[in-house]
């Protein structure tokens, strides 16, 4: 059982206030997932400029190597290298060769990735999310039932650049998708089946498919019990396998698009209480792009 939250915003107004929407909601599923928590937030970003976010230990070393070029913001146990695209590959680099027990948790033009093992509302708070912006964002609870508590089996997972998902649910057949996978060039660092479901995504997007269309490909190429939230740099996606036994409820006014494993981790949104609310229907794609 774990929770799984998502927001995307249509009036530009509230993307001030995304952290902070975002950080509630993620409380409020803290007896779903209480072993660790994760999430991810698109914010600003530069066509000419790439950020890496890494976790690790020492991380206020880094600035120093690669002078005022990248920039670096710690957030605790992670850090966000914004990177010119032309050093993308020698920053890569310099971190495989010299920090090698640094972990790159998402990459992209906008996306920040943070997740960490603890109370939702404790890595809320230590990575400061109610203070972050953005246009959309996702969140997960993890309650560990097939693997053991560790920050590298907290979701989001991230696989491709400024792409992201969280998962309530269990694969049966992730062991063979991971070696299709592999060898089409597509990496993973865990043995968690909710990556290999990442990958499969990332995958079909690179292959040129949209992102409905990569969802809706998985209802037929992925076996057992799912609730998917995606996001893009663009955009927000929800899907649930055709039996649907995970609990799931979304909420829709002029303002934005929220998802919540139970309606309470939607109470708190601005106009709620005129919100379209319904559950997604079973073997459908729910998908949104930003303009």
């Amino acid at each position: 059982m774990c929770g799984i939250v998502g927001l995307f915003l249509k009036d530009k107004a509230l993307e001030p206030q995304l952290g902070s929407l975002l950080a509630g909601m993620l409380e409020v599923m803290t007896d779903r997932g209480p072993d660790s928590a994760g999430f991810a937030i698109y914010g600003n970003g530069d066509k000419d400029r790439v950020k890496l976010t890494v976790r690790g230990t020492g991380l206020d070393r880094i600035a120093g190597q690669f002078g005022e070029t990248v920039t670096v913001t710690v957030r605790e146990t992670h850090a966000v290298l914004e990177v010119p695209c032309d050093l993308e590959d020698q920053v890569r680099g310099w971190l495989t060769t010299e920090r090698p027990d640094l972990v790159v948790t998402g990459t992209g033009q906008r996306i920040e990735l943070y997740k960490e093992v603890g109370l939702p509302s404790d890595v809320a708070a230590r990575f400061g999310l109610a203070g972050m912006s953005g246009t959309h964002g996702i969140g997960h609870t993890r309650m560990a039932t097939e693997s053991a508590v560790t920050t590298d089996g907290a979701h989001p997972f991230s696989t491709g650049s400024d792409q992201c998902l969280v998962h309530n649910g269990s694969l049966s057949n992730h062991r063979s998708l991971r070696r299709m996978l592999e060898p089409k060039g597509i990496s993973f660092a865990t043995d968690n089946d909710s990556e290999v479901a990442a990958g499969y995504l990332s995958w079909k997007l690179r292959e040129g498919a949209t992102l409905a269309e990569a969802l809706e490909a998985s209802l037929d190429d992925l076996d057992g019990f799912f609730t998917f939230v995606v996001g893009t740099e663009s955009g927000f996606a929800v899907v649930r396998d055709p039996i649907s036994c995970k609990p799931a409820v979304m909420a829709e006014t002029d303002q934005y698009v929220a998802f919540g494993s139970e309606y309470r981790a939607l109470v708190g949104l601005p106009g709620i209480e005129n919100a379209r609310v319904f559950e997604p229907e079973p073997a459908r794609v729910y998908a949104w792009e930003r303009n």
